[in-house]
């Protein structure tokens, strides 16, 4: 692999949509069958948004979400199988890191599977003590408070 042709980006409107997806595919099992539509929402509500390419194929993703002060979650990092191991990951998610959205961030979390060991060498230290989740089923409905329950909440 010749490092001169592996581009880092965050230009995340140049990002080809079915390369991404097959990405997901090979390299993740927890993201296997995403739509092309959902991933372009997932990438216009994220930032940063990094992505790598080797030559005009791509080979790396990673996004964010964060309010860029206070709290940050790094998401869908991903290396294609053929280029694990070779220090892109770690030069993924030291990029997404070093993002100006990303820098002063108090707190940057990410959820992984089986990856620990990988993160720990990046910094990452485990966290058992702030793992919830909700999932938004679709038969669930959260209605949101009428105008009258908001002004009882705050006692109005």
């Amino acid at each position: 692999m010749n490092e001169s042709q592996i581009q880092f980006s965050d230009r995340k409107a140049e990002i080809d949509l079915y390369q991404l997806q097959e990405l997901l595919n090979v390299s993740a099992f927890w993201a296997k069958g995403r739509s092309i539509e959902d991933l372009g929402i997932a990438i216009d509500n994220s930032e940063p948004v990094i992505f790598v390419c080797l030559r005009d194929r791509l080979i790396g993703f990673a996004r964010a979400t964060s309010d860029g002060i206070y709290r940050a979650t790094i998401w869908d990092v991903v290396i294609h199988p053929e280029y694990q191991s070779s220090g892109l990951g770690s030069k993924l998610v030291e990029t997404v890191l070093s993002h100006p959205r990303m820098r002063s961030v108090e707190r940057v979390y990410l959820m992984t599977t089986h990856q620990q060991g990988f993160y720990e060498k990046i910094g990452f230290q485990p966290n058992t003590t702030t793992t919830m989740v909700l999932h938004n089923l679709p038969n669930r409905a959260f209605a949101p408070p009428t105008e009258v329950q908001l002004q009882e909440s705050l006692g109005a």
